[in-house]
């Protein structure tokens, strides 16, 4: 794997959770105040931070063959979770994902929570703490898997890094969730990405020689992109028809 792709997939899949934390972030921030939700964000940030140092030498001591039939494994899962929701969604069987929506509604109900005397108000810090943990989990999944695997930890924590800052610095800026970032074809993309590395890892790791190397990753994408496309055209067919898309009755 190239250090280029590598960083453009960590940066991609690191961007959209990122940007679904700064959603919680500002949130709490707006309404709990800043010194409570920006500590949650950093006890948040320790605890992936240490995650990252602990299991990344560990994940490059396992043998490269059954590491790479269990990162397959798991991004491939990973991957055509959100294959599907992107699909769902593009067909029109699933709302669009609208951080507007999600900021209004995380803004009321932490407004209407009640608050406790003075000093760090214990409700921001535990939302924005919990926003950036749960979906910085996921962004230490790709961090780690990807890194370890392609044995470039560093590139793989400069993408997601990067993902990070640019996404706090345009939310320091606008103070508004980044409900123009295309989210959806964002996930729609970093799914065909993590679909396509897990199965080439996974076929690895059980043997399977690729024609080519490296150089059979675009033709695997591009068969997912198709499945992909496929798959959103008999949704959208399913949906004017008002029947039940495949996809959505397998939930």
């Amino acid at each position: 794997m190239n250090g280029f792709a590598l960083v453009i997939t960590t940066f991609l899949a690191s961007g959209v959770e990122a940007v679904e934390a700064l959603t919680i972030v500002l949130a709490a921030g707006l309404t709990r105040g800043w010194r409570s939700a920006l500590t949650g964000v950093a006890a948040a940030a320790a605890i992936l931070a240490v995650l990252v140092a602990a299991l990344g030498p560990a994940l490059s001591a396992v043998p490269l063959s059954a590491l790479r039939v269990v990162v397959g494994g798991l991004l491939l899962a990973f991957g055509l979770q959100w294959l599907r929701k992107a699909v769902l969604r593009a067909g029109g069987a699933k709302a669009l994902h609208d951080e507007d929506a999600i900021f209004a509604r995380e803004l009321a109900a932490a407004q209407a929570a009640a608050r406790a005397g003075e000093g760090i108000d214990w409700y921001g810090f535990t939302l924005a703490f919990k926003g950036v943990l749960l979906e910085g989990l996921e962004v230490v999944f790709i961090v780690l898997t990807f890194g370890a695997n392609a044995h470039r930890m560093p590139l793989a924590v400069v993408g997601a890094a990067a993902a990070v800052v640019a996404t706090v610095a345009a939310g320091a800026v606008l103070h508004r969730p980044l409900a123009r970032v295309p989210e959806n074809t964002t996930k729609f993309v970093v799914g065909l990405m993590l679909t396509t590395f897990g199965t080439f890892w996974g076929g690895e790791g059980v043997g399977v020689h690729w024609p080519g190397s490296d150089a059979a990753l675009p033709a695997l994408l591009a068969f997912f992109a198709v499945c992909a496309a496929l798959a959103t055209a008999a949704t959208r067919r399913a949906v004017a028809t008002g029947t039940r898309p495949i996809t959505q009755a397998a939930a």
